[in-house]
């Protein structure tokens, strides 16, 4: 018999966006996984590490680091070998083999990948692009946005929003209910720049009952029932082919290979 939940804790001296990835992308191997993921930023003293061990103790929590101070690696390495706690250290492996190879000394400066230049700049203006119109928010955006992305329910318009905005890209989103009104924006947008999310018609059913039961709902409501899917489905697809937009079906895609889809798509209109 498995269990299929845990915790993974991920510590950093900088933003954590490294080690973050690297866990998505093994997560999203396993869909049904219920995983309880934290990120720990910005640690650079040794009792706030201590803490946060602590923690990760009592939930008996996976640990991936990306630590370059070599006090907070020993300390780490130290708790997780004597409280027996798997533990990933991400970067330093890599590092040693980089020295060994080159015979030059890594600078072991916390956050050097996370650089103030105007490439941070832009991504983090694209991040805040991507909260400030997720979900139809202020249908401006549309017109000032790189990529618009539309979609029914549960087709993970706002984790793909924001995993595009890491790439600087900005992105608004618009739920689709076959009794919302379209904004007359989004009419004014290029259809090269709007993607259409869809699903299939069981999997949407599945996904939504599990989100009733994550409430502490009846997963069998109408929002759940195949005949409304149905409508929504056909309400969004026939929308796509007025608007003449790209079509993604993402039944069985992860959010990457999401947006690969689309990066690409943008590449060979250049």
């Amino acid at each position: 018999m498995t269990d299929d939940s845990l915790s993974i804790y991920v510590l950093s001296d900088s933003v954590g966006g490294t080690a973050s990835n690297i866990t998505n992308a093994a997560l999203s191997q396993f869909p049904d996984v219920q995983c309880n993921f934290k990120i720990f930023s910005f640690i650079r003293e040794k009792d706030q590490l201590m803490c946060i061990l602590k923690k990760a103790q009592e939930a008996n929590a996976v640990i991936l680091h990306t630590f370059v101070e070599k006090e907070l690696i020993s300390t780490i390495h130290d708790f997780c070998f004597e409280h027996e706690l798997t533990c990933f250290d991400i970067l330093n492996p890599i590092i040693k083999e980089i020295r060994a190879r080159t015979n030059i000394e890594p600078q072991f400066k916390p956050g050097a990948m996370h650089k103030l230049d105007e490439d941070y700049f832009d991504r983090i203006g694209a991040m805040e692009f991507a909260v400030t119109y997720d979900d139809g928010k202020d249908p401006k955006g549309f017109l000032e946005a790189d990529i618009v992305i539309l979609g029914i329910s549960r087709t993970s318009k706002t984790p793909l929003s924001i995993y595009l905005a890491n790439q600087n890209y900005k992105v608004a989103n618009l739920p689709l209910m076959p009794e919302s009104e379209i904004p007359k924006e989004l009419w004014q947008v290029d259809p090269k720049k709007i993607v259409g999310l869809t699903n299939d018609e069981s999997k949407l059913s599945s996904i939504r009952k599990e989100r009733m039961i994550s409430y502490g709902m009846n997963p069998d409501t109408p929002y759940s029932s195949k005949e409304r899917i149905q409508k929504e489905i056909k309400y969004a697809e026939d929308l796509y082919k007025k608007l003449g937009c790209q079509i993604i079906n993402v039944s069985n895609k992860s959010i990457e290979e999401t947006a690969a889809i689309i990066v690409n798509s943008f590449a060979a209109q250049i």
